[in-house]
């Protein structure tokens, strides 16, 4: 397991001199947070990058020769051109779509069992969108309504639709996590895109320059609220993926952010040699955690 850097007043902000104000008992809870942190990295390690084997189901296509009936879509992406997900991208099925959670999970697919049809190769996609109950959309069916483009990667475009296997993969993204503030004061609601890692965020926090931070909860596909005044102050934001990895984007937004506005924060990135857990937080995350169970 890495060692954790030394403790840096950058790592925990303007405020870090409280650090050595706390009680005895606090800073043994913090201590114990970044074990916790750290012993859990292990794990989520394996979950989040050396993924299981291969499961079957079917791949469809939807959306046109350009993909432009793939934009929009139930995890509120928008236009996926823009956001960068490009045309290599899936609206998964109820079995897959997790009520929303999978959204920005990436999956590597292949063409299997039907070699009139089938192309040699793989493909990588990322949920975007929700296929809705229907035909080969049915629960329990584990299927996926790929953009047309994506879909003729792997087979031919009159066989319609074919058997696949796939599994999840570790997404691969440029630049860092983007953070789009929308709402109003009082009702904060951040588009999470661009996340790198296992891709998914099931959590997210956040926090002004004047407030601890708070969870957010989530109001459809990636777009998570808050309700509190957050207007005026700096804002961070702590990033909760699927296999348990944490990622603390500090002081993403500065003072003056607006709606409508995207700000970009930190990225997952993978495992270096020998290190479970490449994120430089660790003392941050555990920080976090510790103001969220005491506020």
């Amino acid at each position: 397991m890495r060692v954790p850097k030394p403790l840096s007043r950058e790592l925990l902000g303007p405020n870090s001199s409280n650090f050595v104000r706390l009680s005895i008992q606090d800073k043994m809870a913090a201590f114990l947070g970044i074990f916790l942190v750290g012993f859990m990295s292990m794990f989520s390690s394996v979950n989040g990058y050396y993924y299981s084997g291969w499961s079957n189901a079917h791949a469809t296509f939807y959306g046109g020769g350009d993909a432009s009936g793939t934009m929009g879509g139930a995890c509120g992406y928008g236009n996926l051109y823009s956001q960068g997900y490009g045309t290599n991208t899936a609206a998964l099925s109820t079995a897959l779509f997790n009520n929303g959670l999978s959204c920005g999970a990436c999956y590597e697919l292949r063409c299997v069992n039907d070699p009139q049809w089938c192309l040699p190769g793989t493909i990588v996609v990322t949920a975007t969108n929700f296929c809705p109950p229907g035909g080969w959309c049915d629960p329990p069916q584990q299927h996926f309504d790929l953009s047309q483009p994506v879909f003729l990667k792997i087979a031919q475009y009159r066989a319609g639709v074919v058997p696949v296997s796939y599994r999840r993969v570790r997404c691969r993204r440029a630049g860092g996590i983007r953070f789009t503030i929308n709402g109003h004061s009082y009702f904060n609601l951040v588009l999470v895109t661009n996340v790198g890692g296992a891709g998914d965020v099931q959590s997210v926090a956040i926090k002004g320059s004047r407030t601890r931070w708070q969870m957010m909860s989530r109001n459809w596909g990636q777009n998570w609220q808050s309700n509190s005044y957050l207007n005026g102050q700096s804002l961070s934001f702590l990033v909760t993926t699927s296999d348990g990895r944490k990622l603390v984007s500090y002081n993403v937004a500065p003072p003056n952010w607006s709606f409508g506005q995207t700000y970009t924060g930190r990225q997952y990135h993978p495992p270096l040699q020998n290190e479970e857990h490449p994120e430089d937080s660790d003392i941050l995350v555990s920080w976090v955690l510790m103001e969220m169970v005491k506020s």
